[in-house]
């Protein structure tokens, strides 16, 4: 019984500790977009067993996204990364997103009879 439990003790210690690497990993990129797009913001969005969405606006409206493992490592990421966060893609935060020609050719081209993106 005691080996069950030690060995339960490594496979938590090994999963919390690439967890932490991962989360790490995110918080560069985040930073990076950051730096690209003077400063960012961002919000979480669970996005079922795939993980956590991690929606980033930067100061320039440029936008992107990271998919985290689970919410705790998405959340521990945007800290590390000192981010502004917020609770909902709400109007404000939304229109600060900047489309460009390419998005709009991409949401037209979606609908039925809308141009498609073989530009």
């Amino acid at each position: 019984m005691a080996e069950t439990a030690e060995t339960q003790q490594v496979d938590d210690s090994k999963q919390a500790a690439r967890a932490e690497r991962r989360a790490a990993r995110l918080a560069k990129q985040i930073g990076a977009f950051a730096k690209a797009h003077g400063g960012a913001e961002g919000q979480l969005a669970y996005i079922g067993q795939m993980g956590t969405r991690i929606v980033l606006v930067g100061g320039d409206g440029g936008w992107g996204d990271l998919v985290a493992p689970s919410y705790a490592v998405a959340e521990s990421a945007t800290a590390k990364a000192g981010i502004t966060m917020h609770e909902s893609f709400d109007g404000e935060f939304a229109a600060k997103v900047r489309t460009g020609p390419y998005e709009w050719t991409r949401m037209a081209g979606i609908q039925v009879g809308g141009p498609s993106n073989k530009a």
